[in-house]
């Protein structure tokens, strides 16, 4: 199975991409997660751009294939003013848009979410579950908060904080569970 993992952050030391990171390594067996890197590159969402005659950008269509192609997929937000940053609503928008048909629709998707404060996303986490289910998604229950994440990843971005670990292994199992085919009765 692979599953694309998604940061909504664009900063070089971001806990959020240092949490995306961690579920590469902390797949279950059989799982493969591909970091996505490149939301800075998606230029504003612009519906004359994505209906016009021009050709797509090669960064939203290369996003497009990505979410379309994946079995599964992790996003990891910050919060940023109570909400998602604007960078992972615009790419959200790129590749949902109605007037063509959205890559997330049927889409399992698994929402977490890093900050250093005391509530680790909450609310960025519910706006994402709200805009994915819009949009087509199928977004797992539960959501991953890592709160203080100053304290749970060392100064190379490494997760070191144990229960955390454990919690993101969970999470990626549940969502492994949650996209996998159903049997097909004989």
């Amino acid at each position: 199975m692979n599953v694309l993992a998604i940061s909504g952050s664009l900063r070089a030391e971001s806990f959020n991409t240092a949490l995306a990171r961690a579920a590469v390594t902390l797949a279950p067996a059989g799982v493969v997660v591909d970091l996505y890197r490149g939301l800075e590159l998606l230029p504003p969402y612009d519906q004359d751009l994505d209906e016009g005659t021009s050709e797509t950008p090669a960064a939203v269509a290369d996003f497009r294939e990505r979410v379309e192609t994946a079995d599964a997929l992790l996003i990891v937000t910050p919060e940023y003013n109570g909400s998602i940053p604007g960078v992972l609503k615009n790419a959200i928008d790129w590749a949902s848009a109605r007037h063509r048909g959205s890559s997330f629709k049927n889409k399992t998707v698994a929402i977490a979410g890093a900050t250093t404060g005391q509530y680790g996303a909450i609310w960025a986490q519910q706006d994402l579950r709200r805009i994915l289910g819009i949009a087509g998604a199928r977004v797992s229950a539960g959501e991953l908060p890592v709160s203080t994440a100053h304290t749970r990843f060392d100064a190379h971005g490494e997760l070191v904080d144990p229960l955390v670990a454990r919690r993101l292994q969970a999470h990626l199992a549940a969502l492994v569970a949650e996209a996998a085919p159903l049997p097909v009765a004989a």
